[in-house]
């Protein structure tokens, strides 16, 4: 498991392109037949990803989190992003489609990740933070998922949240998760932006074309910066920092949070007009 220290909101304001990139930007998590884990500072999450090929992948215990195994005191949340797979917990296997997402509950001992087909994998991408209570491993179909349109074309954000982990859906102790498509034409996403001083926030972008980019606006409302993001990369939002982005095109983004508390719709909204 690797281990990721972020900056401060003080530090960020002098940190250049390179530097930004290194603390904030998960460049190549998915790995054919790996397991990757990151443990970021902030708020104790880990990010990770499993790309099983022809053997199953186990998800396994580390020094950093002083346990017997992974979920011992943690919840999980995992969304396919690759071809169709499986996800074993306990014993219990859950069938995974594409944008298929599952939730693991604390005391969860054994999990396996495995493909049906090792030539088109599935892709795991996992978010998990430290839970105090128990709650059922609950699987979450796409079409099953709460839907709610957003934005329009006019303003180049017509976009679908589709909420899988929350308050109304799937329980858990502080996890929140879910992803967000972009229709054709429409490239701006969580634009008007915001913050929550109560989460932070991590956002992975795929479905994109080799050559496409996501420009990803981060820090303060009046200093803001940007990370350049490539397909499949994931980059970490602290809870000080907005979080917003602009494509070159089309793409789809998943959603992860944990903090204070569940509320998806608690957030502090900017003004366009008051950003720098």
């Amino acid at each position: 498991m690797q281990v990721r220290h972020v900056a401060d909101a003080v530090r960020f304001q002098r940190m250049t392109t390179d530097e930004l990139r290194q603390a904030f930007l998960v460049e190549e998590l998915f790995q054919p037949g790996q397991l990757q884990l990151l443990y970021v500072e902030v708020d104790r999450c880990i990010i990770g990803s499993a790309v099983p090929g022809t053997a199953p992948l186990l998800l396994q215990s580390a020094k950093e989190l002083s346990a017997d195994f992974f979920c011992q005191r943690r919840e999980l949340g995992v969304l396919n992003i690759g071809g169709v797979g499986a996800v074993e917990v306990d014993g219990q296997a859950y069938a995974m489609a594409p944008k298929d997402g599952l939730y693991i509950g604390r005391g969860s001992r054994e999990i396996r990740f495995s493909s049906e087909n090792p030539a088109d994998p599935a892709r795991f991408y996992l978010v998990s933070f430290p839970a105090h209570a128990s709650y059922p491993t609950r699987h979450a179909r796409w079409a099953d998922a709460e839907a709610q349109k957003l934005g329009s074309a006019e303003g180049a954000n017509a976009r679908t949240i589709y909420r899988y982990i929350h308050e109304r859906g799937i329980q858990s102790c502080q996890l929140v998760m879910g992803f967000t498509v972009l229709e054709p034409g429409s490239v701006w996403n969580t634009m008007p932006p915001h913050t929550h001083d109560r989460r932070m926030e991590v956002y992975l972008y795929f479905d994109m074309e080799a050559n496409a980019r996501v420009f990803h606006l981060m820090g303060s409302m009046q200093e803001t910066r940007h990370i350049v993001i490539a397909n499949q990369q994931v980059v970490i939002s602290p809870s000080w920092s907005i979080h917003s982005g602009v494509g070159t095109s089309r793409y789809t983004f998943c959603w992860g949070m944990g903090g204070e508390n569940q509320t998806f719709e608690d957030m502090d909204g900017i003004e366009i007009g008051d950003l720098r």
